[in-house]
C-alpha cells in the first residue's frame, strides 16, 4: 500500500503542477459563468435606436392600429407626402409596410419592404398591432353586446400548477419537474465529460510510460497491479480536485458578475426641476426597470427556494459516488487498453467498444426524463457501464431507495471485477512491444495471467 501511495502522490502532483491544469482550473469557471450570465445579460439588452416605419395603407382603415413605442414609430405615407417609389422609401425609412387589401375580407397578409434585414422585434410589433386591431373589428362586426369583455375574461382563465411533494416525515416541499430535469441532465453531462476526459488521461499516461520505457524501471520496484491502481487513483484525485475548485470558483465568478452587471439596488435620483410631462417621461423607464428588477428577483427567489426544497445533500453525495464509481470502472478499462498498445494511433479499434455505452447512456438519460421510473430507466441505471449517467438523471425524481442501493452495489462490485480483469491484461501487456494486438490476443493474456 505504501508503494501505491507513492505512485498516487507522483501522479497527483505531476498533473496539478502542469500549466494546462492551472489554466483550465481558472479558465473553466469563467466559461461556465459566461454561459449562464451572458445569455441573460444579452436578453436584457434592448435596441434603443428609434426605428421609423412608413405605412402605405390603401384603405386608410388600419393606420390607427399602430401604436408607437419607445423605439418604434409609425408614419402614414399621406402624412409624409412621399412618392410611390418603394425602394426610395426604404432608403429614407427603416422599413415600408404596405397594406393594399381588406384584411377582414381577404387573406390577412401584408408586405414589409426594407433596404436591409428587419429585426424580429419590428415584425412582432407589427403582427401584434394588426392582430389586436383585426380581432377588435371582428368582434364589433358580430354586434353582440359585451362580447369583447367576455372573451377577455375567458382568455384570462389560465391554470397554473404548483407541484408539492410529501417527505417521509409528512412535511410539504415545493417541487418542479422542469427543475429536476435540469439538475438531472447537468449532472449526467458532467459525469460523462469528466469520465471521458480523465479516463483517456489514464490511457495516455500508460501509453507514454510504455513507449518511453520508463515503465520497465518502475516494474522492477512495484507490481504491475500497484502501478495501475496508483495511476488510476492519482488521476482520480486530480479530477476531484479540479471539480471542487470549479464549483467554488464558478459560484464566486457568477456572484461577482451579478453584483457588477445586475445590481438593481441603485435608484435614479432626479434633482432637477421639471414639469409634469418631463417627470412622466423619466418615471416611465424607472418603473419599467423596477418591474424588471422585481421579476428577476422573484425568479431568483423561486430558484433558491427550489434548491432549498431539493434534496441537495443526496444529489451531491450520489454525484460524488457515481462519479468515482464510473471513473474507476472506465479508467480500469482505459488502463488495460493503454497497456495493450504501443501508440495512440492504435486506440481506435479498442476504444470504440468502451465509448459506445457512454454515448448510449447520454441518449438514454435524455429519454428517461419523461419516464424516470420506467423499465428502460430502471435497467440502464443498473447496468454498471451506463448507471453512473442514467441514475444521476433519475435521482432528482426521487428514485426508490432499494433501486438506488442495488445500483450502487452493482457498480461497486463491477469496479472490483473490471479492476481484476484490467490487472490481468495490464500485467502482460505493459511489457509487450512491437506486436499488433487483437481482441483474441488480449483474451489470451487474460487467461494466461491466471495460470
Amino acid at each position: 500500500m505504501n508503494k501505491i501511495g507513492l505512485i498516487i502522490q507522483r501522479e497527483y502532483w505531476t498533473r496539478v503542477k502542469k500549466k494546462s491544469f492551472i489554466i483550465m482550473t481558472f479558465l473553466s469557471p469563467v466559461i461556465f459563468a459566461a454561459m449562464m450570465v451572458v445569455p441573460a445579460w444579452l436578453a436584457s439588452q434592448e435596441d434603443t435606436k428609434e426605428k421609423v416605419i412608413a405605412v402605405d395603407d390603401a384603405s386608410g382603415m388600419y393606420i390607427s392600429a399602430f401604436q408607437n413605442t419607445s423605439y418604434i414609430r409609425y408614419q402614414a405615407i399621406e402624412d409624409i407626402g412621399k412618392s410611390d417609389n418603394k425602394q426610395q422609401l426604404t432608403k429614407e425609412f427603416d422599413a415600408l409596410l404596405v397594406i393594399d387589401t381588406d384584411l377582414l375580407q381577404n387573406e390577412p397578409r401584408v408586405q414589409l419592404y426594407s433596404d436591409g434585414q428587419v429585426t424580429i422585434d419590428i415584425i412582432d410589433n407589427i403582427k401584434s398591432n394588426l392582430n389586436s386591431y383585426l380581432r377588435q373589428l371582428k368582434l364589433e362586426s358580430y354586434n353582440i353586446e359585451g362580447l369583447d369583455s367576455k372573451i377577455k375574461e375567458i382568455n384570462n382563465l389560465k391554470v397554473s400548477i404548483k407541484t408539492i411533494r410529501f417527505d417521509e416525515d409528512g412535511s410539504e416541499k415545493q417541487s418542479s419537474a422542469e427543475f429536476a430535469m435540469v439538475i438531472g441532465i447537468i449532472s449526467a453531462f458532467l459525469i460523462y465529460i469528466i469520465m471521458i476526459m480523465y479516463g483517456t488521461q489514464v490511457m495516455r499516461g500508460v501509453i507514454e510510460e510504455k513507449t518511453s520505457r520508463i515503465v520497465e524501471v518502475m516494474i522492477s520496484s512495484v507490481k504491475p497491479f500497484q502501478l495501475m491502481m496508483g495511476k488510476i487513483l492519482g488521476i482520480g484525485m486530480v479530477a476531484l480536485t479540479q471539480f471542487f475548485l470549479w464549483i467554488i470558483l464558478t459560484v464566486g465568478v457568477v456572484a461577482a458578475v451579478q453584483t457588477v452587471f445586475f445590481n438593481t439596488g441603485e435608484k435614479v435620483q432626479v434633482t432637477q426641476t421639471m414639469d409634469a410631462g418631463d417627470q412622466t417621461q423619466v418615471d416611465a423607464p424607472i418603473k419599467a426597470q423596477d418591474t424588471k428588477a422585481q421579476n428577476m428577483e422573484a425568479s431568483v427567489n423561486k430558484v433558491i427556494n427550489m434548491l432549498k426544497d431539493a434534496n441537495l445533500p443526496l444529489i451531491l453525495g450520489m454525484f460524488v459516488f457515481y462519479f468515482i464509481g464510473g471513473y474507476l470502472v472506465y479508467s480500469a478499462l482505459f488502463a488495460a487498453i493503454g497497456s495493450a498498445i504501443d501508440n495512440e494511433t492504435e486506440t481506435q479499434q479498442f476504444i470504440m467498444p468502451v465509448m459506445i455505452p457512454l454515448i448510449l447512456s447520454i441518449y438514454v438519460a435524455m429519454a428517461v426524463m419523461r419516464n424516470p421510473h420506467g423499465d428502460i430507466a430502471f435497467w440502464f441505471s443498473m447496468i454498471p457501464l451506463t448507471s453512473p449517467i442514467v441514475m444521476m438523471s433519475r435521482i432528482p425524481f426521487d428514485v426508490p431507495l432499494w433501486e438506488l442501493l442495488l445500483s450502487m452495489f452493482i457498480l461497486a462490485a463491477s469496479f472490483i471485477f473490471f479492476t481484476w480483469f484490467a490487472a490481468r491484461v495490464y500485467r502482460t501487456g505493459i511489457l509487450m512491444y512491437g506486436k499488433k494486438v487483437s481482441y483474441k490476443e488480449i483474451w489470451k493474456w487474460f487467461i494466461q495471467a491466471g495460470n
